[in-house]
């Protein structure tokens, strides 16, 4: 599987690790989640996943007010929990 705007895949064969990184970065704040394989069922099922968080996190980044050019922290905190709840 080939990485993808804003979703990096990652296979490290010494630290036992597959998955996808969902890594966006806007108005000064930097959203990061890591999409294990082994926690969703396979590649494609984290992969799923990580869209899914991608979508729900751009709608509300793109949709948000800013304060001085950077996210509230309202929105710092739904973008997190957004995360949290990616299943």
């Amino acid at each position: 599987m080939k990485s993808k705007r804003n979703l990096t895949r990652f296979t490290y064969e010494s630290a036992a690790f597959e998955g996808w990184r969902l890594c966006i970065s806007r108005a000064g704040t930097t959203f990061t989640k890591y999409f294990p394989d082994k926690k969703f069922g396979g590649g494609k099922k984290s992969l799923a996943a990580a869209e899914r968080a991608l979508v729900e996190l751009k709608a509300l980044i793109e949709g948000s007010k800013r304060v001085d050019g950077k996210l509230t922290a309202t929105t710092v905190k739904k973008g997190e929990k957004i995360l949290a709840e990616a299943t």
